[in-house]
């Protein structure tokens, strides 16, 4: 197996001696370490240069390390310095240069190692060695869409104490064992349809049973859970090729996004796929449904129509107006795509909590979003609507059938 080549990205004027005991470590272990100095303040004399020093990094973000020493704007000079750093670790990767990536700082250094991590693919190993990974918020932060691990040193990085040298010992040993990992294969050919199916609760059923029967006749199938978070990412990773088409049955954050929900994936859901050119199904598992937090209830929520689903979510039910918002973010994304979509209605529920005889159920006003996608979208766009609920099996077999029907398209 070659050895593991990782980029380790650190502050050589806060932590110098420590990083370079990791990265000695590192390389103890067989593998090379590039490190990358994203230091604004000046390294000690006694440590030897970076690979990529802090100048370097500078340079790449638009900027010089003088500029960025002599600045008081420190939201801006750290900016730059995170721009400049994954321009300068993209270029690595697609060349072929590292296959790991490791990070080692307190807040500040976390939260600019992290966003380095988010700028590359999903699959190539990343560890954040943090004094602060479990503060409150931070770690959502440091993680965001990305596919990386913390590791909470407990203790502060500061001195080389016998436990710290355990802990980045420990942490060189999980880099380099992550980096020997290969990257996910990029499927070559038609031989086996790679497809991204998002999924939720209210419409487990649903997925599963159009992941199975796919499964069945040769897909692979890779779920995403619509909360958010991983139907974000998964917009990230339709880019970057993973897939050959999506069945999106849990579209709500696209709506989400409108009124600042929980569940919110952020201005680009539902486009990758479309600038892709690859096929799409899509069904409207709770885009019926909003789920403000708490702290956040307009009084005319206290009136509305909800579903609890636990103790912590609660789904309001949208009203006429949001219905036709929703509807019209719908026909802009999906206007623009370049690949097949088909939309696939069921007219008695959008999910299990709005069935017949659910508070929630309410197929006109439902039928106010299928109008406005029938009036808006461009002609080549599929919308079929079946008498069932989301999750009666006769729905399934709607969804499986359509996306048999667009993948031939």
């Amino acid at each position: 197996m070659v050895s593991p080549n990782i980029l380790l990205i650190s502050t050589l004027d806060t932590k110098g001696q420590e990083t370079l005991y990791l990265k000695n470590r590192i390389e103890a272990l067989g593998a090379s370490a590039v490190l990358m100095d994203l230091s604004m303040g000046i390294p000690g004399d006694d440590l030897p240069p970076a690979e990529i020093p802090a100048s370097e990094v500078a340079r790449a973000g638009g900027s010089s390390i003088d500029e960025i020493r002599n600045s008081h704007e420190r939201a801006k000079i750290t900016a730059t310095m995170i721009e400049g750093a994954k321009t300068l670790a993209k270029k690595l990767f697609e060349n072929g240069k590292i296959n790991g990536v490791i990070g080692l700082g307190g807040s500040t250094g976390s939260l600019m190692a992290t966003e380095v991590m988010r700028a590359l693919p999903f699959g190539i190993a990343k560890l954040m060695v943090s004094s602060t990974a479990a503060l409150p918020g931070l770690s959502t932060r440091y993680i965001g869409k990305g596919d990386i691990a913390l590791f909470h040193t407990v203790i502060e990085i500061s001195g080389l104490s016998n436990l710290l040298k355990q802990a980045l010992d420990r942490a060189a040993h999980a880099v380099c064992a992550m980096a020997e990992v290969p990257l996910p294969e990029r499927k070559k050919g038609k031989d086996r349809i790679v497809v991204a199916l998002t999924m939720l609760g209210p419409c487990e059923h649903c997925a599963s049973t159009v992941r199975k029967r796919l499964e069945e006749k040769g897909c692979q199938v890779i779920g995403f859970s619509a909360a958010g978070i991983s139907d974000a990412a998964m917009e990230d990773m339709i880019r970057q090729g993973l897939f050959d088409a999506v069945i999106d049955l849990a579209p709500g954050g696209v709506g989400e996004a409108l009124w600042k929900g929980m569940r919110a994936s952020g201005p680009h859901r539902m486009e990758a796929a479309g600038d892709m050119g690859i096929p799409q199904v899509i069904a409207p598992c709770s885009v019926n449904f909003m789920t403000p937090r708490k702290s956040q209830y307009k009084p005319e929520y206290y009136e509305r129509r909800k579903v609890d689903l636990d103790s912590h979510r609660t789904w309001i039910r949208i009203s006429p107006e949001e219905m036709k918002a929703v509807a019209d973010a719908f026909v802009a994304k999906l206007n623009k795509a370049k690949g097949p979509v088909s939309i696939i209605i069921p007219k008695k529920g959008w999910s299990s909590v709005d069935r017949e005889g659910s508070p929630a159920y309410d197929p006109a006003e439902d039928a106010i979003f299928t109008n406005a996608l029938k009036k808006g979208f461009k002609k080549d766009i599929i919308i079929k609507e079946v008498d069932a609920n989301l999750e009666d099996p006769a729905f399934a077999e709607a969804v499986e059938d359509a996306f048999w029907d667009i993948i031939g398209a």
